[in-house]
């Protein structure tokens, strides 16, 4: 199904109101099997370039890292290689910037040849999944189904934004 957001709205508003019904199931449950097993491949390979960048010492994760791990906050979020707790912006910003280090991770596609004379689109990047990761550990009420399903709709938004604009 698609959802056109009127030109006049608040965009920002809609798109996160298109998340929380994706996520909450508003939609259905029809994702094919490959889309799951796909998220989850760039899932893994996007863990992997952050904990080679750090494990190599790579300068912005590594000091991205050691600054998180400077707010601790038992109900926050993790960052790779540690069970500590820290301040979830912290975490996202320490984990996301160990994850792009490399630039090797997934790829969003946003072209749409259907959009008469509209080329954009380009490749993003899964460096947006330390969000959702946070999320999960910060609420506590997040599986691993739902986190994957998080990722398909945070993927599935950059790819449509992408067919409209460029996202560089």
């Amino acid at each position: 199904s698609a959802v056109t957001l009127p030109a006049d709205s608040n965009q920002a508003l809609g798109i996160a109101q298109y998340a929380k019904d994706f996520i909450g199931g508003k939609y259905g449950d029809k994702v094919d099997r490959s889309v799951w097993e796909r998220v989850e491949m760039f899932h893994t390979d996007s863990v992997m370039c952050g904990v080679s960048a750090l494990a190599l010492k790579t300068n912005a994760p590594t000091v991205l890292r050691e600054e998180a791990l400077t707010y601790p906050d038992p109900k926050g979020a993790t960052v790779f290689g540690s069970g500590v707790r820290c301040a979830p912006e912290k975490a996202i910003v320490a984990n996301a910037s160990a994850v792009r280090e490399w630039d090797s991770n997934g790829t969003v596609f946003g072209f749409n040849p259907n959009i008469p004379g509209h080329t954009a689109g380009e490749f993003g990047h899964n460096d947006f999944y330390p969000v959702v990761m946070a999320a999960a550990q910060v609420t506590g009420d997040v599986d691993g189904k739902k986190a994957l399903l998080a990722m398909i709709c945070l993927d599935e938004i950059r790819g449509r934004l992408a067919e409209v604009f460029s996202l560089k």
